[in-house]
């Protein structure tokens, strides 16, 4: 029980560390933020859970695939916020983009005989 606590306290750790950060540096929050430090702890964790290379090794290539479509956010996001949307309405926009993105990207992928 300790170690999923303490996988749990490092993880949201740094969240709420760039979160504060933010409040004071967009750019060096940004700059954390950027770094793939969640998918760098993800995997860490399964490594030291498994020690099961082919599962870091898959989770490195969905990772690498998948962070392209999640872009989407990062360009509407400020698009819609600058149109006057709110910040939830434009959040929930800027999210269902990306969600189709994701999609369109596996059935992209796939039609490359690639499988996420």
């Amino acid at each position: 029980m300790l170690y999923p606590t303490l996988k749990f306290l490092i993880t949201s750790g740094l969240i709420v560390a760039i979160s504060e950060i933010a409040k004071r540096s967009s750019m060096l929050a940004g700059i954390l933020a950027s770094i793939p430090l969640i998918s760098v702890l993800g995997l860490v964790w399964i490594y030291l859970d498994t020690k099961d290379i082919e599962k870091i090794t898959n989770l490195s290539t969905n990772i690498f695939w998948l962070v392209i479509p999640s872009l989407a956010l990062f360009i509407t996001l400020p698009i819609f916020l600058k149109k006057g949307f709110g910040f939830y309405l434009s959040l929930s926009l800027a999210s269902f983009i990306t969600v189709l993105c994701y999609y369109l990207m596996i059935v992209i992928l796939g039609k490359f005989g690639i499988k996420l």
